[in-house]
């Protein structure tokens, strides 16, 4: 009888003690483990998975519309007439003007295109400065975020350095000249017949006339910069997006670790 208490006693104090150390050791082992789930990432891992993503983004936008014609066979960016001869723009075209429209259209997106390159440092630079609180907030937002907050915080200093660097692609490709060819176009073919249509008028009187085509006095160098601008952060938004939804995008453990689901 004794000898039967004392071996439960020994098995009990050995299955007791057996039992702290393994809830010790699974303490130490998930200590180690990586968290997986977006909630319980460590801030650092957050802020460097972002900053892979954006810097993919930016890789897979600038190689895009750098390339030949990037912008123009684009549909999400192309850029296209100024809105106010957009508006003119077929009866430009019905007037005989489907040269004119297309060489403003093929230099602007051509000055886009050539321009793009250059924005590589501005924009890596911009993603170097997200801070952790940034990334925290960017992850828990819709698809776009992380663009949406560089838009929103970068948009007027890009537009700073990259204006002259536009400038300069758009004077090799004769953009002003185009842009005052398809002007006077307007002005001398089609402006006579918009101003004397009985639409036009109609339109006077119900003050509206601005919705209808004029010539453009936008300038043109601020509206090529900024199309230009806002395509990159379009297909930045592209990439970003395919990153988050789309494992096969999670192309590293760190994109997985942050993006996975």
């Amino acid at each position: 009888m004794k000898k039967k208490l004392l071996l439960t006693t020994i098995l009990f104090t050995t299955t007791v003690s057996f039992a702290f150390d393994l809830d010790s050791i699974s303490k130490k082992i998930s200590d180690n483990i990586p968290t997986t789930t977006n909630g319980s990432i460590k801030d650092d891992t957050i802020s460097k998975g972002l900053k892979e993503a954006l810097n993919t983004g930016i890789s897979f936008a600038i190689k895009e519309l750098g390339s030949q014609n990037g912008y123009l066979d684009n549909s999400l960016v192309k850029i296209p007439l100024p809105e106010n001869l957009a508006k003119a723009e077929t009866l430009i075209r019905k007037a005989g003007g489907d040269e004119v429209a297309d060489d403003l259209i093929l230099s602007m997106n051509n000055a886009a295109t050539q321009a793009a390159p250059e924005t590589s440092a501005i924009l890596i630079k911009a993603v170097n400065d997200l801070t952790v609180t940034d990334a925290q907030k960017i992850l828990s937002g819709d698809n776009d975020a992380a663009t949406t907050y560089f838009k929103e915080n970068t948009t007027e200093s890009l537009k700073k350095l990259i204006s002259p660097i536009i400038q300069k692609s758009m004077q090799e490709n004769q953009v002003s000249k185009y842009y005052t060819t398809i002007n006077q176009f307007y002005k001398s073919n089609v402006s006579t017949y918009v101003e004397n249509s009985s639409t036009m008028k109609f339109a006077k009187n119900l003050g509206v006339d601005s919705y209808l085509p004029t010539s453009s006095d936008q300038n043109i160098d601020e509206y090529v910069t900024t199309k230009a601008i806002d395509g990159l952060f379009k297909m930045i938004a592209e990439k970003e997006s395919a990153i988050r939804k789309d494992p096969l995008e999670q192309t590293t453990s760190i994109l997985k670790q942050v993006f996975g689901k």
